[in-house]
């Protein structure tokens, strides 16, 4: 299923631009995991993001015409409750997400933006819960018990519209971006926030944000090197999740706040590291507290 997704929107690439006038821009992920947050094992438990950009050329800033440069973006994320073994009746429920999607990034009247849609399919059928279970096998973590699966969120395909529009500002050695989102589909938010970085390694690239972490990682590389830093916070107002159902008897808050820091070192050849830490707030009422994840990437060339 998620395959044949993925085949059918990527025959849909041309539609943007002509095909003999694409190329293959960039190539970016981000890898979000609890484990290297505080290292629990819950909640927002796990996810990748992944990130294929095509587009005419790249100048170091984003075109103007819509649909000139377009990203693939995939992921795939595992939400859990605190105890995989013996799970809490009204903690959240099991989820397992693959989504695929495309989005194009441009400029108007000074503003970047990027548009798109994602498939997000949910459920037993994305097999993450087996995939999760082998993971905890081969580092001795608990099994996911029958209770755990048999509670997880139902099958289901649900298109979802991502909206972000962002504008830089220049303040001394920083960059401040204020930006807004706005999601409809598999959870139905606005988002408003910002990143303020340091460095210069945002420079003359194309920077993606993780849905899950908030932490923005590399599409496009701008060559820029060296230690940059960003510090980053959003606040979202959230009207559904398919992932905390009121018909199962979640009170889903409206409310949602995330804050994150980063650091990320560049060399010359292109090739660098990126951890970040990110806050994740309550989602639910009975979560109790918020949670930290951690985000990586690596990359070298030589």
């Amino acid at each position: 299923m998620f395959k044949h997704a993925a085949a059918a929107l990527i025959a849909l690439l041309p539609l943007g631009a002509h095909a003999q006038d694409l190329t293959r821009l960039g190539y970016g992920y981000l890898l979000t995991n609890d484990f290297i947050g505080d290292g629990q094992d819950r909640w927002r438990t796990g996810s990748i993001a992944s990130s294929r950009v095509w587009g005419r050329d790249w100048n170091g800033a984003r075109p103007a015409g819509f649909g000139d440069l377009i990203e693939l973006r995939l992921g795939a994320e595992i939400i859990a409750p605190d105890n995989l073994e013996n799970p809490d009746p009204a903690d959240r429920p099991y989820a397992g997400a693959l989504s695929v999607g495309l989005h194009s990034h441009f400029q108007n009247r000074g503003l970047d933006l990027s548009v798109g849609g994602d498939l997000v399919f949910v459920g037993p059928s994305t097999g993450l819960d087996g995939v999760h279970n082998a993971l905890h096998s081969a580092v001795g973590g608990p099994d996911i018990s029958d209770a755990a699966r048999d509670g997880q969120i139902g099958n289901g395909i649900y298109p979802t519209v991502v909206v972000e529009a962002a504008r830089s500002f220049g303040l001394g050695d920083s960059v401040l971006r204020p930006f807004v989102e706005g999601r409809a589909g598999a959870e139905t938010m606005v988002r408003a926030g910002f990143d303020m970085r340091w460095g210069g390694l945002e420079q003359g690239a194309l920077l993606v944000r993780d849905p899950v972490s908030g932490q923005q990682y590399r599409a496009i590389d701008g060559g820029a090197a060296g230690l940059g830093f960003v510090l980053g916070a959003d606040v979202a107002h959230v009207a559904d999740s398919v992932f905390l159902p009121d018909d199962r008897g979640y009170d889903l808050r409206n409310t949602r706040v995330r804050a994150r820091a980063g650091v990320e070192w560049r060399n010359d050849t292109g090739g660098g590291v990126f951890y970040g830490l990110s806050y994740l707030g309550e989602e639910f009422e009975g979560q109790g507290e918020g949670q930290f994840v951690g985000s990586f990437r690596a990359h070298f060339r030589f």
